[in-house]
């Protein structure tokens, strides 16, 4: 061994071993020490994949094949042994014989812990119980597993762990893999059905210099050579509307959005949206856009338009239900929006049904505290919430006939929030009074650097189309499709409290 290659055990950082370790780092240094390091290969040629093999068994009987991945089983019988290696497709067993491989190489596999990554060449046979396998001629360590893997029978259950290390949680659950891969195929869908309906995929910044927003609190950094604080972005829009003013019609962009605030089953502090906007549009075309994505992608990756979401029947198929936030309030409720004839009015409702609201809430902040606690948990089948106040929408236009409400949608599904869509507002007068407005809440909030947006005024000034645009949480999406309770179940790696 040189003396540029270190000991897998060396004085006290031994003791914190367990047993089982110390014997795998004890296989390891004797592997060092004869020159047959399992980390010398730096590439193994592998002519098919697990899955590959079993479905392509009629083809593939008696030829020569070479595979590879973790051994997570092994039966040894004397002279020949079974095992099971798992690559990225499932797994395939293999055969091996002393007398075909030599007496050293079996005495290595033999030697090999259930972990270790192998490479395997050999033909491929049925065994008398009908498996599909592969007789090796060759079997080549080629990564050492110093860690012991969880008991098979108990597999690893702990899901702070699972969360933590999703390399392990991968490794002996293989259907969170699937997960993944359908969270792939998933944005994938999406980015094909956007693309063949004319939209152009964009990127804009992500670090941003002002604190915008007035409920969603930034995440803040400085940036040493301007001397500036800025800010993680808390969503898309306002770069992709004055890519709108540009001469863009189409756009959309699929992006991590980062919010400092709680976490829980459905929220993380980064995760993944689509923003789309479309000129000449409203929030019309918003709806019958999302319903079309939406059904697109679910018989794309799901098959089907009908899936079942933690044990409800959820049908994604034909029209949505469109309701206003007043009717469905009225509807769920009782309580007429229109009847209010003044705050107190409004306020003195939400008092006797002791639903908190903020200091000088006015009407249009009371009935979306409604809602939340009457409705919102009602809609299990796809539902657009439309005409929300123009209190809590200060991106939307007003609609001409009711100017106290704007043209805004929600979609909801399973009682769940899962996009959030405009008809834009285009009034750069409007829109900086109601900037004004929104800089205040945030600053009530602790947004010190709270300022108004005058460059986006100013790209409103030369004029925006009329124009629709929507955001969709891709993350919700992808947990409705993959029937997953936790946002956690479909992030690679999520957000963790440090375990020190």
């Amino acid at each position: 061994m040189s003396e540029s290659t270190p000991l897998a055990t060396t004085g006290a950082d031994a003791l914190s071993f367990s047993e089982q370790e110390q014997i795998r780092r004890e296989k390891l240094n004797a592997l060092m020490a004869e020159g047959n390091s399992p980390y010398r290969i730096t590439n193994y040629a592998i002519s098919h994949q697990s899955r590959e093999v079993i479905d392509g068994f009629d083809a593939l009987e008696g030829q020569t094949v070479s595979v590879s991945g973790r051994m997570m089983s092994r039966r040894v019988m004397g002279k020949a042994s079974f095992a099971h290696l798992r690559d990225a497709l499932g797994d395939i067993q293999i055969y091996v014989k002393r007398d075909d491989v030599g007496d050293e190489a079996y005495a290595a596999f033999k030697n090999a812990d259930l972990g270790d990554i192998l490479g395997v060449e050999g033909f491929v046979f049925k065994t008398k119980t009908g498996e599909v396998s592969v007789h090796a001629r060759e079997a080549v360590l080629l990564s050492k597993c110093l860690k012991p893997l969880p008991d098979k029978w108990h597999g690893l259950q702990d899901m702070d762990l699972r969360y933590r290390q999703r390399y392990l949680d991968m490794i002996v659950n293989p259907q969170v893999r699937d997960t993944f891969v359908k969270r792939s195929r998933i944005i994938s869908a999406i980015r094909s059905f956007m693309d063949a309906r004319g939209f152009l995929e964009v990127d804009t910044p992500i670090l941003h210099t002002l604190e915008i927003g007035a409920a969603a609190r930034p995440f803040q950094t400085h940036h040493n050579t301007l001397d500036i604080d800025m800010y993680l972005r808390v969503e898309t829009e306002l770069y992709l509307k004055r890519l709108i003013v540009g001469g863009f019609d189409k756009v959309y962009e699929i992006g991590r959005i980062f919010r400092n605030e709680g976490m829980d089953t459905k929220h993380n502090p980064e995760f993944t949206s689509i923003e789309m906007y479309q000129a000449y549009g409203d929030y019309n075309t918003m709806m019958d856009l999302a319903e079309a994505l939406f059904q697109h992608i679910a018989r794309t990756v799901c098959g089907t338009e009908t899936i079942t979401y933690q044990g409800k029947e959820i049908h994604l198929g034909g029209k949505w239900a469109r309701m206003s936030m007043a009717e469905a309030v009225r509807k769920y409720s009782g309580i007429d929006f229109f009847s209010w004839t003044s705050d107190e009015e409004a306020r003195a409702c939400l008092d006797e049904r002791h639903i908190h609201y903020e200091k000088g809430a006015t009407r249009g902040d009371c009935l979306p505290l409604l809602f939340d606690e009457y409705v919102e948990k009602q809609l299990i089948q796809p539902t657009f919430i439309i005409d929300y106040p123009v209190e809590n929408s200060p991106l939307a236009k007003r609609k001409p006939e009711e100017p106290r409400l704007t043209e805004r949608f929600e979609l909801f599904i399973n009682g769940t929030e899962y996009g959030n869509a405009f008809s834009e507002l285009n009034d750069p007068i409007d829109q900086r009074a109601r900037f004004v407005r929104q800089v205040e809440e945030r600053r009530a909030l602790g947004g010190k650097n709270a300022k108004v947006d005058e460059d986006f005024v100013n790209a409103l000034e030369y004029g925006m189309p009329p124009t629709g645009g929507m955001g969709i949480g891709v993350d919700r999406l992808i947990m409705l499709l993959t029937d997953s309770a936790s946002i956690r179940d479909v992030l690679l790696f999520p957000t963790m409290k440090p375990v020190d």
